[in-house]
């Protein structure tokens, strides 16, 4: 009996698949230097998210509940200051255009500095903005010209020290469903599915390169129109406003 309890035992290790928690995914910014120069950034392209020690939300100066939280970041990540006739709405991001034209200005005028760089510690960053214009280029392939916001514009949350985990969560969570509402609106318009399952399916088929090449191409498409741009500032005491 006790070796077929130990067989049994060790079958249900081998056999058990067991949960792991991934985490939040987000890029953590590179420490500053000593005399950092700060770029000064228009309070109109930033969409403010407080949370207290109460669990409180205050956005954009203020009071909200999370369930309406979604709805007031995608205002923000479709919203245009630009009012043709009536002027600007200077509470609204400046939306800048995406023109093919451009695009490729900048994709030459990268090329010329790449073939001018002396070291592979210069080359990188030149082609890590070659990759990001021609994403742009693909994503005006897919969609045409379109309007962005401008490279400044983020959401920006902040929590009390003592916020609670749960709420922590709700608003994380919120944040990410108005990137991927846009989105998946954006892949059903011109793909007929969801970004998720877009996603999805370039998981199964990533491992056969050339099956890939059109998913991965949309995906960073699609990315190019509506970036994931949430940042997350150390907690500090924001009291029980």
């Amino acid at each position: 009996m006790a070796d077929i309890a130990f067989l049994l035992l060790v079958f249900f290790l081998m056999v058990t698949t067991i949960d792991t928690e991934k985490g939040i995914l987000r890029q953590l910014p590179p420490p500053l230097p000593d005399d950092p120069d700060i770029p000064d950034v228009r309070q109109r392209n930033v969409f403010e998210v407080l949370v207290n020690a109460n669990n409180n939300l205050l956005v954009e100066g203020e009071y909200m509940k999370v369930k309406n939280l979604k709805d007031a970041a995608v205002k923000f990540l479709i919203a245009d200051g630009v009012f043709t006739e009536l002027g600007e709405n200077e509470n609204l991001p400046l939306r800048e255009w995406v023109r093919q034209a451009d695009v490729k200005a900048q994709i030459d005028q990268l090329e010329q500095r790449l073939a001018a760089a002396t070291s592979e510690d210069k080359k990188k960053p030149i082609n890590k903005a070659i990759e990001d214009w021609e994403k742009k280029l693909g994503a005006i392939e897919f969609f045409g010209e379109y309007k962005e916001l401008p490279g400044s514009a983020l959401i920006s949350m902040q929590n009390d020290n003592n916020t609670n985990y749960d709420t922590y969560i709700q608003v994380q969570n919120e944040l990410e469903s108005a990137v991927n509402e846009l989105r998946d609106q954006l892949c059903l318009d011109k793909f007929g599915i969801t970004y998720t399952e877009l996603s999805k399916t370039y998981d199964r088929l990533k491992n056969d390169e050339e099956a890939s090449a059109i998913y991965k191409k949309q995906l960073y498409a699609v990315r190019a129109v509506y970036p994931q741009r949430i940042s997350e500032a150390e907690p500090k005491n924001l009291g029980q406003y």
